[in-house]
């Protein structure tokens, strides 16, 4: 894992100081590029491949892996200006961030919402996608909902994880800040704050309408956010590739598959309903210690776990991710890895863009049915579309207009 000198995080412009990473870990981009690929087929709808995403074996989710990778994003993209210009303008760099993604959320749920509208108007289905996605409520009373989506006060389903993105990233100043007293004050308050959080004190409303919080409660999942930002950093040291500490994550891993997922519960029940019966009455550790919402402990335990083995598995630098020799399979490895690191290193696009379209997607399944071949052609649609995107969105980043002289 790329680490640079933790000397100092705020030095002044005048001063020389050793600069961070510039160039991303191919590791962080591979796993990032993975997760996006994931969630794209956890939101299709109705998908049955949702059904073997790693979400239904543990705890943890592709989630932690775009929560965590994008904290190691961060301290690469935003920790540098910390580092090279100061608090104040690397406060103001994260701004800048935040203002993208805000607008990214406001752009995703006005087009998502319009398609579900333009689907529900065509009257080619005997169902409402808008009442599917629980959009009625915009659309019969919009006036306070437009008001209470702009200042986050509506947080429709399926439109949570940017919202929690933005007041993680809107924490950056703080913990940055608060690293000029040393790691060990950024650390606690990140601790504490999640912490709290576990409390539901920290719960923020998503509906005027209802009870319901925020679905990702942005002062739990901070936590995950800044061990990635550490790690980068060079602040938390790269654990050390120990027999002792593999098996313990690959026991933990496996031993938790019962307890992280009710299909697995299911499997077991089928396979002897009195053990099914005893591993409920004894591991009370699957309600909030496993809860999504505020990042309960046992997902924090969990991905880590899966963290460790992948970093273990990837190599130095990613070296084991890399195809060996020049045959036909290491040359199909190395366009499928080519395409995976691209998808991760234009995550955000992608993310917007695969939120949208995986309802559509999903309305595809609906239409030709969820047996093994449509599912197998709409998936396999999804990830060319993502892909598309990827490499466009990267191209227009790379300025092709300008000259090259």
């Amino acid at each position: 894992m790329a680490t640079i000198s933790p000397a100092s995080d705020f030095a002044p412009a005048t001063t020389r100081v050793a600069a961070p990473a510039s160039t991303r870990d191919l590791r962080l981009d591979f796993y990032r590029g993975i997760a996006m690929f994931i969630i794209l087929v956890a939101h299709i709808s109705d998908n049955p491949w949702a059904n073997w995403i790693p979400a239904r074996f543990g705890f943890s989710d592709a989630t932690e892996i775009f929560v965590f990778c994008s904290g190691m994003a961060s301290a690469i993209a935003f920790g540098g200006a910390f580092l090279k210009k100061g608090w104040v303008m690397g406060s103001a760099r994260t701004l800048f961030r935040i203002w993208q993604v805000y607008w990214a959320h406001i752009g995703l749920f006005f087009f998502t919402a319009m398609c579900m509208a333009a689907l529900d108007l065509s009257g080619w289905f005997d169902r409402s996608y808008v009442d599917a996605l629980n959009l009625q409520h915009f659309f019969d009373d919009p006036v306070p909902q437009i008001v209470g989506l702009f200042t986050l006060t509506y947080v429709p389903n399926y439109f949570d994880i940017l919202p929690m993105y933005l007041v993680v990233l809107a924490m950056m100043p703080l913990m940055m800040g608060l690293k000029q007293l040393g790691f060990w004050a950024m650390a606690l308050a990140s601790v504490l704050i999640w912490a709290v959080a576990q409390t539901g004190t920290l719960a923020l409303p998503a509906e005027p309408w209802s009870e319901r919080q925020w679905f990702f409660n942005p002062f739990g999942w901070q936590l995950l956010f800044f061990t990635g930002f550490a790690f980068m950093r060079g602040w938390i040291p790269a654990p050390p590739v120990s027999k002792v500490l593999i098996w313990a994550a690959i026991l933990f891993v496996v031993l938790s598959a019962p307890f992280g997922s009710w299909k697995v519960f299911l499997w077991v029940e089928a396979w002897n309903p009195a053990v099914a019966d005893d591993i409920r009455a004894t591991w009370p550790l699957t309600g909030e210690f496993r809860d999504k919402t505020e990042f309960g402990l046992l997902r924090y335990m969990h991905f880590l776990s899966l963290a460790y083995l992948g970093w273990v598995v990837a190599g130095d630098k990613g070296a084991r991710l890399l195809p060996t020799g020049d045959g036909t399979a290491a040359q199909l490895w190395q366009q499928a890895l080519n395409i995976i690191v691209k998808v991760g290193q234009q995550s955000l696009a992608v993310f917007v863009f695969s939120m949208a379209v995986a309802r559509l997607l999903g309305v595809l399944l609906d239409i030709w049915g969820r047996d093994p071949l449509p599912v197998l052609f709409v998936n396999l649609i999804g990830f060319i579309l993502i892909t598309g995107v990827a490499y466009t969105a990267a191209w227009f980043k790379s300025h092709p207009w300008k000259s090259r002289k």
